[in-house]
């Protein structure tokens, strides 16, 4: 029996498949409200067979949003627009999830066609698109060129963990079954646990318990009001592939605290914690942050989740089947082909009649296949 295929529960929650579409920002909101576009964007993976599909990244402040179209949950009236795409989700057969997060010191930022630098008065002039003041834990600013930061006060740190577990039960209301923390890759939550990004000398700074108080606070803040049956996952860059910066022993660390906070999944990716290019110690290849998922899984004894450069079904099936990882998750491989989780069962034996397509189009596909295979075309 396939592993990549095997049910996999957390809590309440029970996955058909080990296969989960990662968040992918499309920066098409208004005002932070979804629209058609989300329904259709995040709909065809669950008709592609994914087990769970994430909702992208999703603003807990206004100030919180990395470019003007991100999607936001930071007010009651975004929840209605939502409602409809986690009930689609649902009904076709995928648990429906949202990634909460706040963008830090990489807020204020152009949507990433049209370059990932800073917002200015070109966007005023072109798009009326105005920019913001980011906050973060220091005033450090992410890259050359960028404005510095605003340093985080006492009152500024309160805001905004309250603001995670707002937008936590606005989640639930949404109809969504499993939240993913946005802990990585730059932005605010990860930027209190680097010390790249981190040069507080308070109780939020210093120490990597120090620095890892932000998170903690933030799950504890969430499971308030998250329903104790659903499951709370957090994504964390493993490491920053630069020296001084976190190194996966650190983040084994921060996984155990967070699993003491009640936190089920660790979702391990890495890098981004400061401009758009690749650190020299980064070295890319098929699976290449799988380790860090194995690592964690063993260290502090959480589920993980495998993501980036995952492409081949067998390569997955092997990384579950040897206990690597519990789940693997998708991004750009199903961008190109959303059915992914289908032909991945079919290379896997997993599904050899189009069982686990939606009826409406297997019912198509079988029936074309025998025509095949009896005209000897196939």
């Amino acid at each position: 029996m396939s592993t990549l295929f095997s049910p996999f529960r957390l809590r309440d929650v029970t996955f058909k498949n080990r296969i989960a579409v990662s968040p992918m920002s499309q920066y098409r909101a208004r005002e932070g409200h979804a629209n058609d576009w989300h329904m259709v964007h995040l709909g065809r993976f669950a008709m592609g067979g994914a087990g769970l599909v994430y909702a992208e990244a999703t603003a807990v402040e206004r100030d919180g949003r990395r470019t003007h179209g991100d999607l936001g949950v930071w007010e009651d009236a975004q929840v209605e627009a939502l409602q409809p795409v986690a009930a689609f989700l649902d009904r076709e057969g995928a648990v429906p999830g949202i990634q909460l997060g706040h963008a830090g010191r990489k807020a204020s930022e152009r949507r990433p066609w049209r370059g990932e630098t800073p917002v200015d008065d070109k966007d005023v002039a072109e798009r009326r698109e105005a920019p913001w003041r980011a906050c973060a834990p220091s005033a450090l600013p992410y890259a050359e060129g960028w404005p510095a930061p605003v340093e985080m006060s006492e009152a500024d740190i309160a805001r905004v963990i309250d603001s995670f577990g707002a937008a936590a039960g606005r989640a639930a209301d949404a109809g969504f079954r499993i939240i993913e923390v946005y802990a990585a890759h730059g932005f605010l939550v990860h930027q209190f646990l680097s010390p790249l990004s981190n040069s507080r000398t308070d109780r939020w700074g210093g120490t990597l318990e120090n620095r890892a108080r932000f998170a903690i606070e933030v799950a504890r803040s969430i499971r308030a009001q998250w329903p104790e049956r659903y499951p709370l996952a957090f994504r964390l860059s493993a490491t920053d592939w630069i020296d001084g910066g976190l190194e996966v022993e650190d983040t084994v660390h921060i996984a155990r605290l967070l699993k003491a906070e009640g936190v089920d999944l660790i979702d391990c990716s890495s890098g981004g914690i400061g401009g758009k290019d690749r650190p020299r110690r980064m070295t890319i290849g098929e699976g290449f942050q799988a380790p860090f998922a194995a690592e964690v899984r063993e260290q502090a004894g959480v589920a993980t989740m495998a993501v980036g450069f995952l492409w081949d079904a067998r390569f997955c099936e092997d990384l579950l089947a040897s206990g690597q990882a519990d789940m693997i998750a998708l991004a750009r491989e199903v961008l190109n082909d959303p059915n992914w989780p289908l032909h991945a069962a079919q290379v896997l034996g997993a599904d050899d009649s189009h069982a686990h397509w939606p009826v409406e189009a297997g019912w198509w596909l079988m029936k074309r296949d025998r025509l095949l295979r009896k005209l000897g075309l196939r």
